[in-house]
């Protein structure tokens, strides 16, 4: 029999709200502290206020918006203790699901951990020299690679708090890249971080994962810094 499913379902109209939303919260395009409202967003996004209420409603439940009773909406607020916090929870989530997902991952996850460093490496590859601007398909793709390595871990739970963290934390490349004088390219420190998993070397990859969260916060934290040296 001929299978007729050859398209992905449409999106709803909440999920694409929600998608449309997330995206712009974590690019930036709604700056930390931004009131979020609806009547704009209905402009914005061409959507009613339902499905953008619902939206709201989630990404205030990953930490991504504040929602209060009286004052609505806003795109959550960005700090450096923010980061100090969100580094010390990753470390927490992240470092003990690295050694259960290499303690029980087999061929496959390797061959996803694989293929999921490969989609990142060719689009590093295409970049141009200088500081970039991380745009979308580089953060779902560095996204994916983080996740692929995490992904055999065993617990649901464990695994779900690191896609939130790791989400939460989004917002804050995004505003260190914006701010970065120098060009990073991350290909070869992934590569490294694979390599170690997949010896599943836990002690070395460990040690790559924890020094690569951080190095994040450090850029973050001169990007804070400057911002709040910049005269207005």
């Amino acid at each position: 029999m001929q299978n007729t499913n050859t398209s992905a379902a449409p999106l709803t109209r909440t999920e694409s709200a929600f998608l449309q939303l997330r995206r712009d919260v974590l690019q930036g395009v709604h700056p930390a502290g931004e009131k979020l409202k609806l009547e704009l967003l209905q402009e914005q996004y061409g959507l009613s206020s339902s499905p953008l209420r619902e939206a709201l409603h989630r990404l205030a439940q990953e930490g991504l918006v504040r929602a209060d009773e009286r004052r609505g909406f806003r795109a959550a607020p960005m700090s450096a203790d923010d980061i100090h916090d969100i580094t010390r929870m990753r470390l927490m989530m992240d470092l003990p699901a690295l050694t259960e997902s290499m303690a029980a991952g087999g061929d496959a996850w390797e061959s996803e951990v694989v293929a999921a460093f490969h989609r990142l490496e060719i689009l590093e590859s295409r970049l141009s020299d200088g500081p970039v601007v991380l745009d979308q398909d580089w953060s779902q793709r560095h996204r994916q690679f983080h996740m692929a390595l995490l992904s055999a871990c065993p617990s649901a739970r464990l695994l779900s708090l690191s896609a939130s963290l790791f989400d939460q934390a989004e917002r804050y490349r995004h505003l260190s890249a914006r701010h970065r004088q120098n060009a990073r390219r991350k290909s070869e420190e992934h590569r490294r971080l694979m390599q170690a998993v997949l010896k599943r070397d836990a002690a070395t990859a460990c040690a790559m994962l924890e020094e690569h969260i951080r190095g994040t916060e450090r850029n973050v934290l001169l990007a804070l810094k400057k911002l709040n040296t910049t005269p207005t």
